[in-house]
Parts: structure tokens; sequence; C-alpha cells
């Protein structure tokens, strides 16, 4: 089982993770790239989803 300070790490990884994509989606529609925005919007999605969980698993300990 992931300690605390595991998933805090991993927290801020995703995090940091989500603020780039949200820049490089801001990238592609300046562009007209909408079929890769969709994309990249999707993993937008799974990261919250993933930050949902990692939210509840710190919150349980």
């Amino acid at each position: 089982m992931p300690t605390k300070s595991d998933i805090e790490y991993q927290i801020k990884e995703l995090k940091m993770d989500y603020i780039n994509l949200q820049g490089d989606i801001e990238k592609l529609e300046s562009t007209g790239h909408n079929d890769q925005v969709a994309k990249a919007e999707q993993r937008l999605a799974n990261m919250e989803a993933k930050l949902a969980e990692l939210n509840k698993q710190l919150a349980e300990l």
C-alpha cells in the first residue's frame, strides 16, 4: 500500500502534467488542430479521475 508521501507526490506530479496539458490544448486550439484537442481533453478527463482516486486514497489514510 502506498504511503501518504507517495500519494502526495503522485498528486503533485499529476497536477503538473495536468497544467502542462492545458497549455498544450490552448496551443492546439489556437493553431486549429481540433482533432488533437479532443484527444487531449480526454487525457485531461482521465487525469481528473486519477486525481480523484488519489485524493480518496489520501483521505482514507
